[in-house]
């Protein structure tokens, strides 16, 4: 077995994919500059990781320890996702014929799936949902964000473009400047009313009532966030300017100037997209502006339904019932919505950016993850993660923030009120 596995190694070389591999007899194969080396830990893990040929096999053969991965998660995937588009059907066909006559895994080693009981996107099974998700726990979390807590895509200057994985300083900056980023684009003025719609832990809304003066409220559906942006918000004396609720966003009934959803909109679900583009649009003033940022697909007029891929691994273990639908989908539901679409910014490198580094720190801290959460679910989080850079880097996926309004919008000419200062890499001007 180990000797088909070698001469199959050597194949894929030969071809342009030369995998570093560990073999569960120690014997060590392959070159030891690529940054990380697959560890197949026993005869059956080759066949446990490629049959079938899903994403959730090879994400459950890693969960389980079947295979490991020693050093970068993200370079193994890299390569690992270059076997695709390098081998031919030929070398595929031979390929295929050696990991079939691997050992079959023992059953055992699967792990147990988590699932969601009900009808999708019922108020229930979306709260279940998000706390699946966002309920692993707020210490977990701070071991690889940045240190205000935002979990969704940065904005990078060039400056910090080339920065050590290392410089948790330049994951705060490019956080902090995507916060401002926000509140430029929404002009948000002082005695506003502000929403923020999947509020997080209330980086977003503290840094709008302190820096833009405006009447803040935050809603989420994870009780650990809301705990924790509660705390925050009053250790920044703010709470008389800021309420956090743990509340689904369709039972808002307020009305407010400017609404942010940041990284919220993807656990919609695409059919319910409708419904959300219209609630949100009662929940505006007239002349009230929307700053929608979300995940989008790379491929036109393809729509991900992750809850709906019986074999998705991101679905079944991450985002549980979410959803991804191309840039101009949405635009155009926020058009049919009632919306004027006034801005609209790719952000994919930010992303790919923006994760690299969460991976770096979640890696660099990964003992640490493990006695809090657990082996099983810290391995969850560094392939999720790995996997997004690669998807992000591919165009496999992009995230777009899009500036829409309700009615006859009071917002700025041209976009210098957005510019960076090229001496500080911070946003220029007022604010």
């Amino acid at each position: 077995m180990a000797a088909d596995i070698a001469r199959l190694r050597a194949r894929l070389a030969a071809a342009g994919c030369d995998l570093p591999l560990r073999l569960w007899d120690a014997r060590v194969l392959g070159p030891a500059d690529r940054g990380y080396r697959l560890v197949l830990a026993q005869p059956w893990s080759l066949r446990a990781l490629l049959v079938p040929p899903t994403d959730l096999q090879a994400g459950e053969t890693y969960i389980s320890g079947g295979v490991d991965v020693e050093g970068s998660m993200v370079a193994a995937i890299e390569d690992i996702a270059a076997l695709r588009t390098r081998l031919s059907l030929g070398e595929r066909v031979r390929m295929a014929s050696v990991v079939l006559r691997q050992p079959r895994p023992p059953q055992r080693f699967r792990p147990d799936r988590p699932g969601l009981t009900g009808r999708h996107h019922t108020r229930q099974r979306d709260a279940a949902a998000i706390r699946q998700h966002y309920d692993v726990g707020n210490d977990f979390y701070r071991l690889w964000l940045d240190r205000d807590l935002v979990y969704s895509c940065a904005y990078v200057a060039e400056q910090d473009r080339t920065a050590p994985l290392s410089d948790p300083s330049a994951l705060d900056r490019a956080q902090h400047r995507k916060l401002e980023l926000v509140c430029r684009k929404l002009a948000l003025r002082p005695g506003e009313r502000f929403l923020d719609v999947g509020c997080g832990w209330g980086a977003l809304v503290i840094h709008a009532a302190r820096r833009h003066g405006v009447e803040a409220v935050g809603v989420t559906l994870s009780e650990e966030q809301a705990a924790l942006a509660r705390e925050r918000v009053a250790a920044e004396g703010l709470t008389r300017r800021i309420r956090i609720e743990c509340l689904d966003y369709r039972d808002v009934t307020e009305r407010f100037d400017a609404i942010a959803s940041v990284g919220m909109v993807e656990h919609v679900g695409a059919e319910q997209l409708p419904r959300y583009v219209a609630h949100l649009h009662d929940r505006l003033v007239d002349g009230g502006r929307l700053l929608n940022h979300g995940i989008t697909t790379g491929q036109r007029g393809v729509v991900r339904d992750l809850g709906a891929d019986p074999d998705n691994f991101v679905g079944r273990y991450v985002f549980p019932d979410g959803a991804l639908v191309p840039t101009a989908h949405m635009v155009r539901l926020l058009e049919q919505g009632g919306f004027e679409v006034w801005d609209l910014e790719q952000l994919r490198p930010h992303y790919a950016w923006t994760l690299r580094r969460w991976v770096a720190n979640l890696e660099a801290r990964y003992d640490d993850a493990v006695a809090l959460v657990g082996e099983a679910t810290t391995r969850i989080w560094r392939a999720y993660l790995a996997g997004a850079v690669v998807g992000f880097e591919t165009q496999d996926h992009g995230v777009v923030q899009i500036l829409a309004a309700r009615g006859r919008a009071r917002l700025p000419f041209g976009r210098e009120h957005l510019q960076l200062d090229p001496a500080t890499g911070s946003l220029a001007g007022p604010g």
